[in-house]
């Protein structure tokens, strides 16, 4: 067995659509990035690679690659570095995943988001946990600047 955790921030922009855990989420305004900011999914692709020690999400799928990877749907750097866990001969146990953000409120996403990221995982989305807090306006979430995200994934080895 072995462990990963990733992490991510973005920062709010106006005229984006605000993607998190592979669905768009209702809001006035999304996050900024080269992809498409998903700021959940970011963590939790960082969280697998340093499991299996390949680095980050910048190194694989960096902006300074031209258009390549701009606007990018964070669900295919998912199934990307999920078909790097799996060509390393490992495999998703579990992952704990922590969004935080003082505004929209998440909690009612949730379930969708789970289901999602199951679906682009290949895994059952009891294996998926995903919880949203606030920081109590306190910090640039708090003052509803962006937002971050945490993950804490657990791989197995194959056979």
């Amino acid at each position: 067995m072995r462990i990963g955790f990733g992490y991510d921030v973005h920062q709010f922009s106006p005229n984006r659509k605000l993607w998190l855990g592979g669905i768009i989420i209702p809001s006035d305004k999304g996050l900024l990035g080269h992809s498409d900011a998903d700021v959940l999914i970011h963590a939790l692709c960082d969280a697998l690679l340093g499991a299996v020690a390949m680095r980050d999400i910048g190194y694989h799928f960096p902006d300074t690659k031209g258009n390549e990877y701009e606007g990018i749907d964070s669900k295919i750097l998912l199934r990307r570095v999920m078909q790097m866990l799996r060509e390393s001969g490992y495999e998703l146990g579990n992952c704990d995943c922590t969004v935080c953000a003082q505004a929209p409120k998440l909690n009612p996403y949730i379930p969708q988001m789970q289901a999602c990221l199951a679906d682009v995982m290949g895994v059952a989305p009891s294996q998926i946990n995903i919880k949203a807090t606030t920081t109590e306006h306190l910090g640039f979430v708090g003052r509803e600047e962006g937002i971050s995200a945490y993950a804490v994934v657990l791989i197995t080895k194959n056979g």
